[in-house]
Formats: structure tokens, sequence, C-alpha cells
């Protein structure tokens, strides 16, 4: 099946510079979530980046809309969303990040020999991001089974993305997770003796209510300490209109630390 066979859109992000073709009813479709965990790396990156589960490319290529010197691996599982990924980065309006961005069709919880030979090697990126899937099977049901691929987790999932990030992340090198606050005690067992220096960032719709995400960032093999930064606020009190930060960060102008 190819993308453009069935319903699709071309999605611009950050005002425009770069565009994303994405399924319109199938699939996971990349948002706020996608700039937000972009907006961990830092404006200086220079290195190269792993966009774990990138699904069309959304996170990695946002990073690469932002710093000019950085270049990414997207990998993703599945087969169509590989494929949005790559006539993506077909488009003219991305003709930037040509020769910067690569694609690898893999499953991240692919291990040893299976992931080196799908090219994923270890001890070889400067950053991993991700956007794990973050609903349990019993959350809510979807017929659309690429939908169910991106959204569902299954038992041990955390455990095996976060040992993949720390085989393909070099020593000193980060990780950064966006995930549901109910994900984070699995996720602090998981990055334990693999990242330490962990930073928290609650994302809350709004300053009176509770956070629906969390952002977590980890340098690997640090002994530092865990430490919670205050939460991104996404909208004001009232209305629909984002923050004055949420719009620099959804634009991928400015980075969340």
């Amino acid at each position: 099946m190819s993308v453009l066979d069935i319903p699709h859109t071309i999605d611009a992000f950050h005002r425009g510079r770069f565009r994303l073709i994405q399924p319109s009813a199938k699939g996971h479709r990349s948002g706020v979530d996608a700039m937000v965990l972009a907006s961990v790396v830092p404006n200086e990156f220079s290195g190269r980046i792993a966009d774990l589960g990138a699904g069309a490319g959304a996170a990695g290529l946002a990073v690469l809309s932002r710093c000019g010197k950085a270049s990414a691996t997207l990998i993703e599982r599945s087969e169509l969303m590989a494929q949005c990924a790559r006539l993506s980065l077909a488009l003219p309006e991305n003709h930037l990040f040509s020769g910067r961005c690569d694609i690898v069709q893999a499953d991240v919880t692919a291990m040893g020999k299976t992931r080196m030979t799908a090219g994923i090697h270890d001890n070889f990126f400067d950053f991993a991001i991700m956007n794990p899937p973050f609903n349990e099977a019993k959350d809510r049901a979807t017929p659309d089974a690429l939908k169910a691929e991106a959204h569902v987790m299954t038992d041990g999932m955390l455990e095996k993305w976060i040992k993949t990030a720390a085989s393909i992340v070099k020593p000193g090198g980060s990780i950064a997770i966006i995930a549901r606050p109910a994900s984070m005690l699995d996720l602090l067992t998981a990055l334990q003796r693999r990242f330490g220096g962990l930073i928290i960032v609650p994302v809350q719709p709004r300053p009176q209510e509770a956070a629906i995400r969390i952002i977590i960032k980890g340098v690997k093999g640090s002994r530092a300490g865990l430490t919670f930064h205050p939460p991104l606020v996404m909208h004001h009190e009232t209305g629909n209109d984002f923050t004055e930060r949420a719009i620099a960060i959804n634009n991928g102008v400015a980075s969340l630390f």
C-alpha cells in the first residue's frame, strides 16, 4: 500500500519551515507532542539524533528545522509511516534537510545483530528522542491496527525502548521522552543504571490543571540526581490560546531548557 493511494494530508510545521505527509484516517498523526519532544534538544545541538518510533518523522524533522547543524536518523517499524517520512523528505519545502536525515525501517525493540543489521549501531548517536506508545490495551480500543501499534503499550515495551536507547547513544549522550504521567514509575525504573541526571518537566494544559504529559531528559552514564523543573503550561487559565512559551516551542523558535 502506498500512502499516496489513501487519504492523506500535507501538514505545515514551524510556521511552514517544514512539511509532513501523514495519513488522514490511519495510524498516528503528529502534532504538539512531537514539537514539545523536539524542543528538549538544545538550540546549539550539532550532533546526530535517533528518533525512535519516528512515525512520519515530525519530531526528528523539528529538531533539524531548529538546529541547522544537526543530523537525524528516523527509526520506524511501520512500512506505511516510514514511507510517509521518505515522501516528506522529498518535498521541495524540506530541501534544507537533504543529506542531514536518513530513514531506517526497523523495530525499536530489535536486539543486537538484528538491530545493527538494520543500520542502527551501538554508541553512535548523541541524542535519542522518543514518544513511545502510552495507552494500555484496556484504555481504548481502535479498529485501526496501525494506530493501535503506535498508541498501545505492550508488556515490557518501555524497558525495551530504553534499553535500545542506552545501547545506541554514546556515553555522555542524552535521551528525551514524552509520556503520560502514569508511565513515570516504569520509565524511571527502566532508566536507572542507564541514564542519570534526570530532569522531569510536567506538561500542563492550563496553570490550574494537572499534568497530562511529562518530559524526561537524562544523560547516559551520569550519576547526578533527579530534579523536577517548572511545568510547561500550554494554555492560559481560560480560552484556547497557547501561552507565549508554548507558541515558541510549537513553532521551533525556542528550546524547552
